[in-house]
């Protein structure tokens, strides 16, 4: 199992997004999009951690395997329903997409618990998510950009927690960021292609 991080941060609160609100996908798209290096010369993995024996901890496995059904070209995904990166062969696979990917940019996906008013809310930062640092694990930190979805609450009995989430809660946060990775790519692919042919200064709208 990967274990959520825990999710406390003020700066974090400021930045979140809740998966019902309108537009919600856009802005996580927008967010990603800020955090992805210009030029972009690196490939980017999209790394789901997660797995799909616990509900809670299903959110970055539900991410993958939406993402595998779209018509990515420029995200490379891993972790999915079917192959799971877990706590136990986190390690393993970040290793093996080092490997199939020259210095990638890694976002890793994850669920993570936090404050009640929290639930819901998804967060894109820079910087790497740890895995586990909400039931005091150490594992290894991943992504040089996250995105967390608090899935539930943090502070007592986590386990009991993540297993007794709502499906339905962890399936539509999963569409929503989904939604926002996809956009992200196409907004990239469209930036990059009015970089090759520049378009008249009043119609460099992007989104």
């Amino acid at each position: 199992m990967s274990i959520p991080s825990i999710f406390f941060s003020s700066k974090e609160e400021r930045d979140r997004v809740f998966y019902d609100e309108q537009g919600a996908a856009s802005s996580i798209a927008w967010r990603i999009a800020s955090l992805l290096p210009d030029p972009l010369v690196q490939p980017v993995a999209i790394v789901c951690i997660g797995t799909d024996r616990s509900t809670g901890d299903s959110l970055g496995p539900l991410v993958g395997t939406m993402l595998k059904e779209k018509p990515l070209t420029r995200f490379h995904v891993y972790g999915t329903l079917e192959e799971p990166i877990h706590a136990v062969n986190l390690e393993e696979k970040v290793g093996a997409i080092q490997l199939i990917h020259r210095d990638p940019f890694m976002i890793a996906v994850d669920a993570c618990l936090g404050r009640l008013k929290s639930v819901g809310a998804i967060t894109v930062a820079k910087g790497p998510v740890r895995p586990g640092a909400g039931v005091n694990k150490q594992l290894l930190p991943v992504g040089d950009a996250h995105i967390t979805g608090v899935v539930n609450v943090s502070g007592f009995m986590e386990f009991f927690v993540l297993q007794n989430t709502r499906l339905h809660l962890v399936m539509n946060m999963a569409k929503t960021i989904a939604n926002g990775i996809y956009e992200a790519e196409r907004h990239l692919i469209r930036k990059e292609r009015l970089a090759a042919h520049p378009l008249p200064k009043d119609r460099h709208s992007l989104w």
